[in-house]
């Protein structure tokens, strides 16, 4: 059973934040799905990933290419079924996450724009159902400048 993780997001984007942590999921041996609310938002995010540093580069694909099984993290939106197999899923813009996905999965992460009030909300409204239904989750913010975790439960 797995654990969600929230990433309250105050000083890095998460066009930064994202890379680092799937990298970690990476390295622990875990593909990973990404999922958002909306297809054009997904593609912004697939761009900005193709651009990002070479050294920290983050092997990825948009769902729909001819390899998303092969990937090693994809990028989805609500509905659709990630194809590489994730032990991790990581959700952006307050995309939907169930229990039964969190108890599936290594590792859930559930990142939010701490600086959006509508944003931190949904994170709360998540917080309660997940907590709700039994899933363990922490929560972690960056205010301080470096990551620590707040909450646990």
């Amino acid at each position: 059973m797995g654990t969600a993780f929230f990433y309250h997001l105050t000083r890095t984007p998460l066009d930064v934040t994202l890379p680092m942590l799937a990298g970690k999921s990476l390295a622990a041996g875990w593909k990973v799905a990404v999922r958002g609310q909306d297809r054009g938002r997904m593609e912004w995010l697939d761009q900005r990933l193709w651009l990002g540093p070479e050294e920290g580069f983050l092997p990825h694909g948009l769902l729909g290419g001819p390899h998303d099984a092969l990937q090693p993290v994809l990028l989805t939106v609500v509905g659709e079924v990630p194809g590489n197999d994730p032990a991790c899923l990581m959700t952006i813009d307050g995309a939907e996450v169930t229990p039964e996905e969190v108890q599936a999965m290594e590792r859930v992460c559930i990142l939010f724009d701490g600086t959006e009030e509508e944003a931190v909300q949904v994170a709360r409204g998540q917080w309660k159902q997940l907590t709700g239904a039994g899933c363990s989750a922490q929560y972690w913010s960056e205010e301080s400048g470096r990551w620590e975790k707040k909450a646990e439960s």
